[in-house]
């Protein structure tokens, strides 16, 4: 599994609208349930008193925080921009997934590529 760094924005638009920010997030975590489905969880998920789907909800609401460093100014039109570069850098991300026009510009970063939640959906190596 390929991972990403989600900017801000993509996350309300996931969370607000039907598209390809919302597919991306749907498709991570319906991945998950799949994967509490193999048939080597469900004893285990029994003795939890608890199901898949609640298991998923319940890791949807968790965020990763990194603690991020200063990065290379390599955004010129936005300084915020860097932070969200920096975060990327910090998870050791394989992808800072944006709609940011000056993001996506950059193309990578420390081998990390920008790329729109479009391209992540489609993207052969997920």
């Amino acid at each position: 599994m390929t991972r990403l760094v989600l900017d801000t924005e993509v996350v309300v638009a996931g969370l607000l609208w039907r598209g390809p920010p919302y597919r991306l997030l749907d498709f991570a975590i319906d991945e998950l349930e799949h994967t509490l489905n193999y048939p080597k969880f469900p004893k285990r998920i029994g003795q939890a008193a608890t199901t898949p789907a609640a298991l998923a909800l319940r890791y949807s609401a968790l965020v990763t925080l990194v603690s991020p460093l200063q990065v290379q100014r390599v955004v010129p039109n936005d300084a915020d921009d860097e932070e969200v570069l920096a975060c990327a850098v910090a998870a050791q991300a394989e992808w800072l997934v944006s709609g940011d026009h000056d993001l996506l510009a950059v193309g990578q970063h420390d081998g990390i590529a920008n790329v729109t939640a479009g391209a992540a959906l489609i993207e052969p190596s997920r």
